[in-house]
């Protein structure tokens, strides 16, 4: 490989860590089944395969096997599931759900179910009319709407079981994560904490889609299902009804935190984990306090809903560091024992590992460059901002890194058992950032900040990284010219996958980041790669183009690059994207010959 961007920044002299790893019921050998039937592939959020026949020494020979387009020419940000012999498929606004038939040649269309929707829902959509994927259990198809509907299918005929909704859009709220089905309830949560909405989870019954419960991010403790068995680890984290004091008076109303991002699940603890977005405004001199419980992370029981702990990455959250990031359940050895931990990788710059059981944190290292904040204490959990780096209301700030999407935005990372690294597409740009004084009225825009982004240090905007978390340091970096935004895969043939902006669809060495096979699409690339055997006993790999999303608005919402400030000033870092991508909206699914 040659030229600036897909080159790495350190050679590959990095031993596997397999033999580090302790023998626990989370590290044991995946079963592989050859399918992928939830977000992640797996409660844990590895987005690892144990599919091994396309490996390091022959991925060069991948060829393309067949295509699929759906139509839609918004970003496409979702994974494909692979369930028996069928693959399916959510598209962007308007939500189609999509049935291809992997028995015959070309995978054809073997039903389409077309929700009924609200086409308004498109002018409260924050980023792009994106779609992030579907969940299946027990024979149907769960996904959300981006007009706030969750929808049951059946996954043989394409029939409605349900559809519920559950969200309104005249308040400003979208649904746009995936799903996940826990303990036969539908875990779904809100959009749109850059329009003053007040975010929450809901657990839907699979069976019939009536709600279970409903714990929100803000408000009193009996609205967040804080009760007696809420123990977070920390003291800034306890008291009662920190959901109210912690903001101005009523301001926790229209205070964001929402849920659009991804939830795991550890049955041995019967623990769900999810994070809680940005408060709102992102003008911070109009919410004083620590805003709780935005910008964190909750562990709650999956039956009840009810709160077990809570630890928040970013009080006060003064440059839009969503905290929805996935969480990556782990078995690690640290200090001489084995902890049950989260690994996450944090918009706020730090790669964070916590004890899972009480929301301890246990390390907080940087895994990119920094401004915003000085570090986070390890003995009282606290994150130290940095008070030069502070918007304040009427003054440019600037060179705050990392800029609003953060080191690294929904984006998912995965792991490796094989190698014991996670591989994380991420971000490297920093903003300028002027904060304004907002106005809110529902359903309507309540950002109150003017920012521009742009490329951080070396000049390129993103990076795929991989990341030991027990030596905690990155192993490996590869440089790209755009922010990564697709999803990365990783195989027991110790090959990982991810996609660019500038229309490459990669295949890298696992353990030395060396790029081993490349293939061009038509689109830039901000979707999720799985991988899955078919019917014929071959193992595929597919990954959707469809360039978009708030990276990618600039093309698919047609944006002028003039416009620095647009698409909340992520056109500032992309105004040449244009120059490298059409739309775009296709499936390419690759195997050997």
């Amino acid at each position: 490989m040659s030229g600036e961007y897909g080159a790495k920044e350190k050679p590959g002299e990095w031993p596997a860590l397999r033999t580090m790893f302790p023998a626990t019921p989370r590290n044991a050998p995946v079963v592989e089944d050859g399918q992928w039937v939830m977000p992640a592939r797996d409660y844990a959020s590895t987005r690892f395969s144990g599919l091994g026949e396309i490996n390091r020494g022959n991925v060069k020979g991948l060829r393309l096997a067949w295509t699929f387009s759906d139509g839609n020419f918004y970003g496409h940000e979702g994974a494909p599931l692979v369930v028996g012999s069928t693959l399916y498929w959510v598209s962007p606004f308007p939500n189609e759900l999509f049935a291809l038939d992997l028995t015959k040649p070309g995978a054809p269309v073997k039903w389409h179910y077309k929700p009924p929707v609200q086409t308004a829902a498109q002018g409260v959509a924050c980023c792009d009319k994106v779609n992030r994927g579907a969940a299946y259990a027990d024979g149907r198809i769960f996904f959300n709407t981006l007009d706030n509907q969750v929808v049951a299918v059946d996954a043989a005929t394409g029939a409605e079981a349900w559809r519920v909704r559950i969200g309104d859009i005249n308040r400003g709220e979208t649904m746009t994560m995936a799903p996940l089905v826990v303990k036969g309830k539908v875990l779904v949560g809100n959009s749109g904490g850059e329009m003053g909405v007040r975010g929450w989870l809901t657990a839907l019954d699979a069976a019939t889609g009536r709600t279970a419960w409903r714990a929100y991010s803000t408000g009193p403790d009996a609205d967040v299902l804080i009760g007696p068995n809420f123990k977070p680890h920390y003291a800034q984290d306890r008291g009662k009804d920190l959901g109210v004091t912690s903001w101005p008076p009523g301001a926790w109303e229209t205070g964001g935190g929402t849920v659009w991002g991804w939830i795991s699940y550890d049955p041995e603890l019967d623990l769900i984990f999810y994070g809680t977005g940005n408060p709102g405004p992102w003008n911070p001199e109009q919410r004083p306090g620590d805003n709780k419980w935005t910008a964190g992370i909750f562990a709650r029981d999956p039956d009840t809903g009810e709160a077990r702990w809570f630890y928040q990455w970013s009080p006060h959250d003064v440059h839009d560091y969503d905290g929805v990031n996935e969480n990556v359940l782990l078995d690690l050895p640290i200090g001489g024992r084995t902890r049950k931990v989260i690994v996450r990788a944090e918009r706020n710059g730090y790669m964070y590992v916590l004890d899972r059981a009480t929301g301890q944190v246990l390390s907080a290292d940087p895994f990119v460059h920094i401004t915003s904040s000085k570090g986070v204490d390890l003995k009282t959990g606290a994150y130290q901002p940095n008070p030069t780096a502070t918007p304040r209301l009427g003054t440019v700030v600037r060179g705050i890194c990392p800029s609003a999407p953060g080191a690294k935005d929904w984006q998912p990372m995965s792991f490796s058992p094989r190698t014991g690294l996670l591989y994380v597409p991420h971000n490297n740009l920093c903003m300028d950032y002027e904060a304004l004084e907002a106005n809110y009225i529902a359903g309507t825009p309540y950002v109150g900040a003017n920012v521009t982004m742009y490329a951080g240090p070396g000049g390129h905007r993103g990076e795929f990284t991989a990341w030991d978390p027990v030596r905690r340091r990155a192993a490996w970096k590869i440089r790209e010219r755009f922010p990564v935004w697709s999803g990365a895969l990783a195989t027991a043939g110790d090959v990982v996958f991810y996609g660019t902006m500038d229309r490459w669809f990669r295949a890298v060495d696992a353990t030395t980041g060396k790029i081993l096979w490349q293939f061009r699409t038509g689109s830039g690339i901000i979707g999720q790669p799985v991988t899955f055997r078919g019917p014929d006993g071959k193992q595929y790999v597919a990954i959707f183009d469809g360039v978009g999303g708030w990276p990618g608005a600039i093309v698919s919402g047609d944006l002028s690059p003039e416009d620095k400030s647009a698409a909340g000033g992520f056109v500032g870092a992309m105004s040449d994207l244009p120059e490298y991508t059409e739309k775009g909206g296709t499936l390419y699914v690759f195997a050997l010959p």
